[in-house]
């Protein structure tokens, strides 16, 4: 029974990190608490800015996510350039004690101090009895569960391969935005939402998924892409909820999920064909669900 702390970036919260979450809830017991300390902004964000990777998920639904895991809390440490040139040493006194735990949980990948250069053993070393240190092994299922290895299959389209590692289905969330309503003048009209440079999304095309608002949840069409057939030029993701033709959602927030890709983007050269294979799309959504 204690205060433990379960300790890294946790981006996407993936069945890797679910892990560190559940040996933190058997270290902590029946009568412990289990604090979830995640670092925000993303450290490659302060120190790669131009190579940072990104986003599978925003800050709140990080911190949803991780308390479905089993945190009773999530502790938001601001990264920054000072908090990285910390010592070993500094971290553990300055960050760490401060939470006043009796153990800590961390994954085997998990860096930090100056350099990121210390690990969980050196931790374990710096607590010096005063909280123990467990260091996970990292998930293996043909290949290491990793937020790096989920994007990769995202930008690859291979959505069912990243919910295998995310233990969920990849959820792309967002305001719905005000689109070209050209899907409603075709008879499919859909909630659009944006994709920011700094938010990972899966690769262009056309998948079958839910969208989600509030309490409700509809099959759905998904495309993703720039709309070529129209010359469009910025990405976004557009969903058209099954059978519903009457959904005012601009201005609100949803989530889309992404359970399969029926196929790549495309550019047709007629309206009639575009119809044609909108209705292809709508068709093996439904059966692809069916599924």
């Amino acid at each position: 029974m204690g205060r433990v702390l379960a300790i890294g970036n946790f981006d996407g919260v993936h069945r890797g990190h679910q892990a560190i979450m559940q040996a933190a809830q058997e270290r902590a017991g029946a009568g412990g608490s289990v604090v979830a300390v995640t670092f925000w902004p993303h450290p490659a964000s302060i120190l790669q800015p131009t190579s940072a990777p990104p986003l599978l998920c925003r800050l709140s639904d990080r911190v949803r996510l991780l308390k479905e895991a089993g945190a009773q809390k999530v502790s938001i440490v601001e990264f920054t350039k000072t908090l990285a040139a910390m010592t070993p040493e500094e971290f553990v006194e300055k960050i760490l004690c401060s939470l006043g735990p009796t153990d800590v949980v961390v994954g085997q990948n998990f860096h930090f101090g100056r350099g990121a250069k210390a690990d969980g053993q050196q931790m374990n070393e710096i607590a010096q009895g005063r909280f123990q240190v467990t260091v996970l092994p990292l998930l293996e299922d043909e290949g290491r569960i990793s937020s790096s290895r989920v994007r990769a299959e995202l930008i690859a389209g291979e959505v069912e391969s990243a919910a295998h590692m995310l233990g969920r289905f990849f959820r792309y969330q967002g305001i719905v935005v005000l689109g070209d309503q050209r899907g409603r003048e075709l008879g499919f009209p859909t909630a659009n939402l944006t994709i920011p440079d700094r938010y990972a999304c899966p690769a262009d095309g056309v998948y079958a998924g839910f969208l989600h608002w509030e309490s409700e949840s509809w099959p759905a069409a998904i495309s993703v892409g720039t709309n070529p057939t129209f010359d469009g030029e910025s990405r976004r993701v557009e969903a058209y909820a099954l059978d519903q033709s009457d959904l005012n959602l601009y201005g609100d927030k949803v989530g889309v999920d992404f359970v399969t890709r029926l196929r790549g983007q495309l550019r047709f050269t007629s309206r009639e064909e575009l119809i044609t294979q909108m209705n292809h799309d709508v068709q093996a959504t439904r059966e692809a669900l069916s599924e």
